[in-house]
């Protein structure tokens, strides 16, 4: 914009010269002097602009290929927003969570190919955000956000269909033609019902024919002291793992929980499921002037002794025992 605006200028000032002069423009030496002197400029912005159009164009192509990172991020943003649903105290700020984002850009392994780094950039980011969020959350929240973290990562990569996953929220929506429970000596009426709805969805068609043709394969399956995590009669154990926790919630809801965990932890890994201690060298680290520390405590609870340990070595003793007394 300044390049062009500079020619602008010059052109502006070679029009005023040549209606200003009288006679010959060949013998008025300040016209020539100001017309070459303008070329110069002329042949430099020009070389300044082309330079530049090349530059705002590398700038472009780059900003194309970093977009699947925005659109990563934003789908994570809105995640830990519906958490203010399961409770009100649940409830994040874009400033906050930009900060974040820009301490996993400056953290995460550096790469070459775009692919690489966008692939460092959202696994350091979906770890750094996640340990972030669970500080503030109660544990038995910790793997119902794991888990809707997980959903929501599949389903902006289109690997999960939304029908199934109104079904393991809902259990099947609307009526479907009765057919005779096959195995009423162990199979529920309730888990036939939902089986049969679940044979309403393409990647399921059949799945209650299979039950009714071989009771005694799936019967195994439902005894099992662990169904998540046997092995399904014929073609169903090729589904993958989120289609296996349809059918587990089918036949055995009482599974789903520990079904939905092992689900997460093939999804974004061990650190997602597994609970850990507070960290209060990291959360100093991410603390400053305007973002201090608030502890929610519950009945019977006092960190007093953990402050004082961690800040005894950063002889921060007192500034703690000051926060005792408020």
């Amino acid at each position: 914009a300044e390049n062009k605006r500079q020619l602008k200028e010059i052109e502006d000032k070679i029009l005023e010269v040549l209606s200003n002069s009288t006679g010959n423009i060949l013998e008025d030496e300040s016209a020539i002097a100001v017309i070459t002197e303008a070329k110069r400029l002329g042949n430099d912005i020009a070389a300044k602009q082309k330079q530049g159009e090349l530059t705002e164009a590398a700038i472009d192509e780059a900003r194309v290929a970093y977009a699947p990172c925005g659109e990563y991020l934003s789908t994570l943003f809105f995640c830990i927003s519906d958490l203010a649903a399961i409770d009100p105290m649940y409830q994040y700020s874009l400033p906050w969570f930009t900060k974040l984002v820009l301490s996993s850009l400056a953290q995460a392994a550096k790469a070459d190919k775009v692919p690489e780094r966008l692939e460092a950039i959202h696994g350091h980011f979906t770890a750094s955000m996640f340990k972030n969020v669970c500080r503030s959350l109660f544990e038995k929240d910790k793997l119902l956000f794991a888990f809707l973290l997980a959903g929501r990562i599949l389903g902006s990569r289109g690997q999960l269909d939304g029908e199934e996953w109104l079904f393991l929220l809902t259990g099947g929506l609307g009526s479907v033609k009765p057919r005779p429970n096959p195995a009423t000596a162990w199979l529920p009426d309730s888990s036939w019902q939902q089986l049969l709805r679940l044979s309403a969805l393409p990647a399921f068609a059949g799945l209650a024919e299979a039950v009714a043709a071989d009771p005694p394969a799936w019967q195994a399956v439902y005894n099992a002291a662990e169904p998540h995590r046997s092995k399904f009669p014929g073609i169903y154990n090729s589904l993958g793992d989120f289609r296996k926790l349809l059918v587990v919630r089918s036949l055995r809801s009482d599974k789903v929980v520990p079904a939905v965990s092992d689900f997460v932890r093939a999804t974004l890994g061990a650190q997602f499921v597994e609970s850990s201690a507070v960290d209060l060298a990291a959360c100093y680290a991410d603390s400053s002037a305007t973002t201090p520390f608030i502890f929610v405590l519950s009945p019977g609870s006092d960190p007093t002794a953990a402050l004082l340990q961690f800040a005894g070595p950063c002889a921060l003793t007192r500034s703690c025992r000051q926060c005792q007394t408020l």
